[in-house]
């Protein structure tokens, strides 16, 4: 759960990001443009909305944004969501062009039907994307975001820890922001909205 590790987590996944883009082109609302340096949207995993297997060309046409996290996350993990949601209400109509891709750290602990019922309590355009702890990590890696699962043992309970990056994608699948933060929900909005342009 969020402390001291996740912060460690959410700060250096995000040096990472910033030393890859040569410092960043920093944009408004606390986005950083990636266009040019981190990979296209690629992966291979089940959606527990349906139980179906998907891969990114599933979701060409769409603008993409990508968040890695987990169904037990008592706070940064149902916080981004929600405000993911809040923009995608401001976006109106347009909303519909956009899936947002959570994707769960924990496969473990995140059967299709837990990761189901999670996504279900937002709106349809959150799918939970499950794959195995080999395919989560390979495209954890591909975007340098970090996490760490530690069992539970003798000595601590079961833990978790996520950096809280949100990848923008645009409909043909290229990157083309990251944030930190989306609290500011108007302005993570007209964001998405330059996912089209």
């Amino acid at each position: 759960m969020p402390g001291a590790g996740h912060f460690f987590a959410k700060s250096f996944a995000f040096a990472l990001i910033l030393t890859a883009a040569g410092c960043g082109r920093p944009t408004p609302s606390d986005t950083t443009d990636i266009a040019g340096v981190m990979p296209r949207l690629a992966f291979a995993m089940t959606r527990a909305n349906d139980d179906v297997a998907v891969t990114a060309t599933n979701y060409r046409r769409s603008a993409v944004l990508l968040y890695f996290g987990y169904t037990h996350c008592p706070d940064e993990c149902p916080t981004t969501l929600a405000n993911l949601a809040s923009a995608l209400k401001l976006l109106g109509p347009n909303a519909v062009r956009v899936r947002v891709l959570f994707i769960t750290v924990d496969p473990a602990r995140d059967t299709i039907s837990v990761l189901k019922s999670y996504v279900n309590a937002f709106p349809p355009q959150i799918d939970g994307l499950r794959g195995s702890a080999n395919a989560v990590a390979t495209l954890a890696r591909r975007y340098r975001a970090i996490y760490d699962v530690t069992p539970s043992s003798a000595a601590r309970s079961y833990s978790v820890t996520h950096s809280d990056s949100v990848f923008m994608f645009d409909s043909s699948g290229r990157a083309r922001f990251v944030t930190l933060q989306t609290n500011d929900t108007a302005a993570l909005a007209r964001r998405i909205a330059q996912l089209w342009s």
